[in-house]
């Protein structure tokens, strides 16, 4: 499986998570990780079972990404 296509399987039920905005593939240690955008990271002891991203998802290392909050901009005039 390519890191692609379990990015791809892997969204939907990442976006469920409370404080998950994102989604997406990067690298750390130049190896290929599934990076999971969140609003705000929290030690794992203060969050449910549940809404825990795993260490790993198909078979690849996930990095949690602290990025805020995502808001539109109004396009510059």
């Amino acid at each position: 499986m390519t890191i692609e296509d379990a990015v791809r399987q892997a969204e939907p039920e990442l976006m469920k998570k409370p404080n998950v905005v994102g989604v997406g593939q990067g690298q750390r240690g130049g190896k290929p990780v599934i990076t999971v955008l969140v609003t705000r990271k929290r030690p794992e002891a203060e969050l449910p079972k549940e809404d825990l991203v795993p260490k790993t998802v198909r078979g690849f290392p996930t990095d949690v990404v602290e990025i805020g909050v995502v808001s539109a901009q109004s396009e510059p005039q």
